[in-house]
């Protein structure tokens, strides 16, 4: 299976996996700008190879600059590292994973760091135990911080002080997102919808860069969170039935 190294070069040709059926799309749009951007701060993202009826990819960079509530200076952190449909179980999350370490040793790094949940939307810890990587550190709801070491360094860590930061949003609708997501876009506008229609007060926060993550968001994800009347409602997309049952169940 070829790997394609996806650059500020050929990024436009290549697309970087998620979302490629609708290119046209403001969340895809958004997306390729923020990655754009990135490449200079040192992000890689490596595809399997479509023609090859590759299904996958991995997104990382080094964790000063990484999108993620996480302290991991001199680690390399990984964003997203997914294989789905029939490229799963044939070792193609091993090879992602390893152009990642690689990459990291080449580098003179610590290690490899990734948040990872066992609920949904963030890969979950089987594959990075099977590579020698441990967990760390803990954060509500369901995330661990795995790392890699190549030595005897510091381990990163969350950043934490994750109810002081929901407990600013204690009033209506509070959505937290970036654009290192292309999926984001319709679900900010999913939720601002299903909320004008139940009379609540919605707003946005818009996560401009990595520091802004590590202020503001609410949960180690960082990058999408949604927040009500003081109450971490999700950190992954919901559609609207799911957002208005989460509402009916505050409010029982």
């Amino acid at each position: 299976m070829n790997i394609i190294d996806v650059n500020q070069e050929n990024v436009d040709l290549t697309g970087f996996f998620c979302n490629m059926s609708k290119k046209k799309s403001e969340g895809y749009q958004r997306k390729l700008r923020w990655i754009k951007s990135r490449f200079a701060e040192g992000m890689k993202i490596k595809m399997l190879d479509l023609s090859q009826g590759g299904r996958g990819f991995i997104e990382y960079m080094p964790g000063e600059s990484a999108w993620r509530a996480v302290n991991a200076k001199g680690y390399m952190l990984i964003h997203c590292l997914w294989v789905v449909g029939k490229s799963k179980g044939k070792g193609y999350g091993a090879l992602l994973l390893n152009e990642c370490i690689e990459d990291a040793k080449k580098l003179n790094m610590k290690g490899v760091a990734m948040v990872t949940s066992e609920g949904t939307w963030l890969a979950g810890k089987k594959l990075l135990e099977k590579h020698g990587f441990e967990s760390v550190d803990q954060a509500p709801p369901s995330f661990e911080l795995m790392v890699k070491k190549f030595g005897n360094a510091r381990s990163p860590s969350f950043i934490g002080g994750w109810d002081t930061k929901i407990r600013k949003c204690s009033r209506g609708l509070a959505i937290f997102r970036s654009d290192q997501c292309p999926y984001l876009d319709d679900a900010v506008n999913i939720l601002m919808e299903a909320a004008k229609e139940r009379g609540i007060k919605g707003r946005v926060v818009d996560l401009k860069d990595c520091q802004s993550v590590r202020e503001l968001a609410p949960t180690a994800y960082g990058v999408f969170n949604i927040v009500y009347n003081g109450e971490l409602i999700s950190y992954h997309y919901l559609t609207k039935k799911e957002f208005i049952k989460r509402l009916d169940d505050l409010q029982e």
